[in-house]
């Protein structure tokens, strides 16, 4: 993992994610981490910087990481999305809560729509989150078109990464004792896509997709839960700004967006 950007306002809620990336990178020694703060008084850039350096001074006591601080007068979305298109990001990693600004990146109609053409994962940390080591990683999949819908690589770049045995997780109406012939050709071409991983693989039939989500993490211990961003999909609604919002919020455990 090369570049990882962790945007602070300075809120509480950002200063936590702050320090759970910290903490979760030791494992990515080589990352650069960007701490990333935009301001909108063209006056501030000293303050946000030595705040900055006072932050990174912190989160580096008895641990070392690669961190570079980053201050912009601007646009917080807009900087957001250039940066992590200029630097190649490979995870943006930040948090939300309802009265932080970066709550407006995901809960806001317009906000929504950059997060869903960005090229890199983003990690939302709930407000409340401790941190603890990535052992075991839920991705939800619809099970459609999978080959063709399914990141592998940054998926697998983060897996391998954190060293997290991955539960493949199915949520659908209409399942019974087996699996139809259509899915099973799809859950066998996500086996085959993630052999090295070798993934367990689970289908509950349930109709609330993401209260079965939490429910199935909080009973497996999960630490990490990932979906996969696209259109017209079961597991797309996740990312709608209430549901998006309701995971977050009621769950310690962090959600990943990944884009098809």
């Amino acid at each position: 993992m090369n570049t990882v950007i962790i945007p602070v306002d300075f809120s509480e809620t950002s200063l936590n994610a702050a320090a759970y990336g910290i903490k979760l990178l030791t494992a990515a020694p080589e990352a650069e981490i960007i701490l990333y703060n935009v301001f909108d008084s063209e006056d501030a850039f000293d303050n946000r910087m030595e705040a900055l350096q006072k932050l990174k001074d912190e989160l580096t006591v008895n641990r070392t990481a690669n961190i570079t601080l980053l201050a912009e007068h601007g646009d917080f979305l807009n900087e957001l999305d250039k940066l992590a298109r200029h630097r190649n990001a490979e995870l943006i990693i930040m948090g939300l809560a309802e009265r932080s600004a970066l709550a407006n990146f995901f809960v806001g109609n317009s906000a929504l729509k950059v997060a869903e053409h960005k090229s890199c994962p983003v990690m939302i940390i709930p407000a409340d989150a401790l941190y603890s080591e990535m052992k075991n990683v839920l991705l939800a999949t619809d099970l459609k078109n999978v080959a063709s819908t399914t990141p592998s690589g940054p998926l697998k770049k983060v897996l391998s990464t954190f060293k997290s045995k991955l539960h493949i997780v199915n949520v659908n109406s209409e399942h019974y004792v087996a699996l139809s012939e259509e899915f099973a050709a799809e859950r066998q071409k996500l086996a085959d896509m993630f052999a090295e991983l070798d993934p367990e693989f689970y289908f509950l039939r349930l109709y609330d997709v993401d209260e079965a989500i939490k429910e199935f993490a909080k009973d497996k211990k999960i630490d990490l839960i990932i979906t996969i961003q696209k259109e017209h999909s079961l597991v797309h609604k996740l990312f709608s700004s209430d549901h998006l919002k309701k995971l977050a919020s009621e769950s310690s455990v962090p959600v990943m967006s990944v884009h098809e």
